[in-house]
């Protein structure tokens, strides 16, 4: 639209100035929204996976404030979901280890829930171990034990009096142990192919994460015999007191190298 020619150059000067201060004002409102938007919305363009995983990332960080956003946002996102589920149950968490514990809390049954998703990962983890020997160990997937086990450890650590509770600890020490014997199995694989640096340390991974397991006593044997065949004597005299101080009743506490005790197929 133009402006008139009936107008007096000084009104049509006036009309030009009104229109720029209009522009500039719908200008300046464009940047502040978008300014707004950047940060409320900064999760608003993730695809509901990226948005998990982004969540994830700040979780394992310890970013919970940023784990917290991102979850809160995603809850809705994918509501009615499985994802929307465990968005819930991480959201939960994060909310605890941020301190906000009467929130993280405010979910009901909660307890619960820890519990069922642990029993659902570690119902889909218990075929691994009976089929352990009939396949390469090295190629076993452990991600539903462990996932089961946080979970058990969730629920015991957030509701210690849970009637869920004593049967979770239960579950933790089996998986555990499990878990030790599954990276005990992998250092003898290595062990036996004569990849001894890598077997005496997934059986120093195996002893460091499960110490209390009885698959550490073995796991300490192979670390004795494996810095044997490396030449590596401090080590291995290292090792060999620590599996006399903690072992010395066990059977093979003294280790031989001749006698194959790791062989077990």
């Amino acid at each position: 639209m133009h402006p008139s020619p009936l107008l007096a150059s000084s009104d049509r000067a006036a009309l030009r100035l009104w229109r720029a201060a209009v522009g500039g004002l719908g200008l300046a409102a464009a940047l502040l929204a978008g300014c707004a938007t950047s940060e409320k919305d900064e999760f608003s363009a993730m695809a509901v996976e990226k948005l998990y995983a982004e969540a994830k990332a700040d979780m394992a960080s310890g970013g919970w404030d940023r784990a917290i956003r991102a979850l809160e946002r995603l809850e809705g996102r994918a509501a009615g979901t499985l994802l929307a589920q465990q968005a819930s149950l991480d959201l939960a968490y994060s909310r605890y280890k941020a301190g906000e514990r009467p929130e993280a809390v405010a979910g009901p049954a909660l307890d619960y829930a820890y519990y069922l998703k642990g029993l659902v990962n570690f119902n889909d983890s218990l075929g691994w171990i009976y089929q352990v020997l009939k396949q390469d160990v090295v190629e076993r997937d452990q991600q539903a034990s462990r996932d089961a086990y946080q979970a058990f450890k969730m629920l015991v650590d957030q509701f210690p009096n849970s009637r869920y509770a004593p049967d979770a600890r239960l579950r933790m020490d089996y998986i555990a142990n499990a878990l030790a014997e599954y990276e005990l199995r992998v250092a003898r694989y290595y062990f036996e192919r004569g990849a001894y640096l890598a077997a005496a340390n997934r059986a120093q991974q195996a002893i460091r994460e499960f110490e209390r397991a009885p698959a550490a006593a073995d796991a300490l044997r192979i670390m004795v015999l494996s810095y044997e065949q490396l030449g590596l004597n401090d080590l291995r005299d290292d090792a060999k007191r620590v599996l006399q101080l903690n072992f010395a009743q066990a059977p093979g506490a003294q280790p031989k190298a001749a006698k194959p005790w790791w062989k077990l197929w």
